[in-house]
């Protein structure tokens, strides 16, 4: 499925403000309801859109903490990776995990917590346990500059 310039511009509206009505949607976009609507469920069928989502202030949650944290393994193998990751994915408070180059780590993770002390039994009691893992960096953010959810689709 080829992009026109109306499928853009509803998904960047709707990347932006994903509770639009049809109707404030078809008329930011320059369409009428019915055909708006027919476009937004094709690209839902399609996969352009994943899903909806809300985003939640953390620190009104009291998540205070992010930390950045770049995971060396000791052995870079399928089985190795594949239980690192199995192992993350059961943990709520790791809300990214990239497997990146270029590093001496194979992982960042992005972990957020209320607090040090949750980063520490977090660190000491989950991470460190793994098997594989040989070596851990944690790097805690002092400000968010940027955070953006909304991927730059003028760019297609």
């Amino acid at each position: 499925m080829l992009l026109d310039k109306f499928d853009l511009h509803i998904l960047d509206e709707l990347q932006r403000d994903g509770r639009l009505s049809n109707l404030e949607l078809a008329e930011r976009v320059g369409l009428s309801p019915s055909p708006c609507l027919r476009r937004v469920r094709t690209l839902e069928q399609a996969g352009w859109i994943r899903g909806y989502v809300a985003l939640l202030d953390a620190r009104k949650l009291g998540l205070q903490l992010l930390a950045l944290v770049q995971i060396g393994m000791d052995r870079h193998t399928p089985e190795r990776f594949e239980r690192f990751e199995a192992a993350i994915q059961q943990w709520p408070e790791v809300v990214e995990c990239l497997l990146i180059t270029g590093q001496s780590a194979d992982y960042q993770l992005k972990v957020i917590v209320p607090d040090l002390q949750t980063y520490q039994d977090i660190l000491l009691n989950k991470i460190n346990k793994i098997e594989g893992v040989a070596h851990v960096h944690s790097s805690f953010v002092l400000r968010q500059v940027i955070h953006r959810t909304a991927l730059p689709l003028a760019a297609q």
